[in-house]
């Protein structure tokens, strides 16, 4: 038999800001944590937010396709940008990893992202 991991969330603690996973199964889902654009093995940003766009979602992909999924499995998306005014590069760097049905998405300007990063994205995709 298989167990599902679940997570248990409160507002009357606060929040995790410890270690966590790169991803999670979950019944039928995985959840990708956020994804910066830093390069895997040199741990480096490439410069502009395209670049960095792109090797997010690479590391999205890479982060499906370990637990059996892949991006043509995406049915929610949440892309962080550092600067609202990046939005159209950021989002026709995306726009070439996703194809219709495009996934549900939310886009949210944020104060700064962990290592002042330009743009972080997370995805939740059905399993297998």
């Amino acid at each position: 038999m298989s167990h599902s991991k679940k997570t248990i969330v409160t507002d009357k603690a606060p929040g995790a800001i410890g270690p966590y996973s790169q991803a999670v199964a979950a019944g039928p889902f995985i959840f990708a944590s956020g994804q910066l654009g830093v390069h895997p093995q040199t741990g480096e940003f490439p410069d502009g937010v395209e670049a960095q766009a792109k090797q997010s979602l690479e590391n999205v992909k890479a982060l499906l396709e370990a637990a059996g999924s892949g991006l043509d499995r995406v049915v929610k998306a949440t892309m962080f940008l550092k600067d609202m005014n990046d939005f159209a590069a950021a989002n026709a760097v995306y726009g070439t990893f996703f194809s219709e049905p495009y996934p549900a998405r939310s886009t949210i300007e944020v104060a700064r992202l962990p290592k002042d990063a330009l743009v972080e994205i997370e995805v939740i995709a059905l399993a297998e």
